[in-house]
């Protein structure tokens, strides 16, 4: 395979990664020539065929976010480049495959994956203006063989003061939640609801495109079928994470770990399929 050669720029390309043919982007593994520091370059060919001028703004605004950031399990931003056919963004390289492509499956791994989610969107969540991804799926989220989690693709990411609205629904289908299908006003709650779905995909081994298989006709994620065996506290807070209405989700990722933990911890609960609410000590609870 016949590579762009990018040593102008200072890198060398050792092998794709990924391409988006639709959206005319391609992720390549590269070494700076300079640091022989591996990095990851997307390229976005904007004057191809198939290419989508849509996605400078994206690769500008992941940019603008990028720089913001400082965080060990988000890749950092080294460098940008304009080409002949469009841009190139490069970034801190991880050795770690996404969950789409992992073999986690079980409770316990998917409860650590969960915890670590939360650690960076709480993060997210206390910068000044907060960031909201927009974005999370298992596509989006990386492990490593020992276990470091790192959540990547900003390229929609909002950087705002307060509540965000936009008018256009951007995002994936199945994971978002319905403030941002319907273009309303986003807030830390809205995250939760993607990386509760995502987690829902986990733990039934349902591929991000068959999402739709889980979702019934009250357009509700509805999964407790599918996992009998999963404890009740669990079940609970993925139900929680993933309710349509913002007042019945968290109010944010510290609240949802608070809850994770306690549950997990705890078990104190006395089964009743009613509404699950947070009391005020943050333990699930029913009523």
């Amino acid at each position: 395979m016949e590579y762009p050669d990018f040593s102008s720029h200072g890198y060398q390309i050792e092998r794709e990664l990924g391409h988006n043919l639709i959206g005319g982007r391609i992720t390549y593994r590269a070494k700076d020539i300079k640091t022989d520091q591996t990095v990851v370059i997307k390229q976005f060919q904007f004057a191809q065929p198939m290419g989508n001028w849509r996605d400078y703004d994206a690769i500008h605004q992941e940019i603008r976010v990028l720089q913001k950031l400082n965080h060990p399990s988000i890749p950092c931003y080294l460098n940008s480049f304009d080409t002949s056919t469009g841009f190139c963004l490069v970034q801190e390289y991880k050795n770690a495959p996404s969950l789409a492509a992992s073999g986690y499956s079980t409770p316990e791994d998917i409860q650590q994956i969960a915890v670590k989610c939360l650690e960076i969107l709480i993060y997210l969540q206390q910068e000044q203006p907060l960031v909201i991804h927009r974005d999370i799926k298992p596509e989006n989220i990386l492990v490593s063989e020992d276990n470091k989690v790192y959540l990547v693709d900003f390229g929609l990411a909002k950087l705002e003061e307060g509540e965000i609205s936009s008018t256009i629904a951007k995002g994936t289908i199945g994971f978002m939640p319905p403030e941002q299908i319907h273009s309303r006003q986003l807030t830390k709650a809205s995250d939760l609801y993607s990386l509760g779905a995502t987690l829902i995909c986990l733990l039934t081994r349902t591929k991000s495109i068959n999402i739709g298989d889980l979702i019934d006709e009250n357009e509700q994620i509805n999964f407790k079928k599918k996992l009998p065996k999963l404890p009740r506290y669990f079940v609970l807070w993925l139900q929680k994470m993933v309710e349509r209405k913002l007042d019945k989700r968290f109010v944010d990722a510290e609240e949802a770990l608070k809850a994770l933990n306690l549950g997990k911890n705890a078990k104190i609960f006395t089964f009743n399929p009613k509404l699950v609410k947070l009391s005020a000590v943050g333990l699930l609870t029913e009523v």
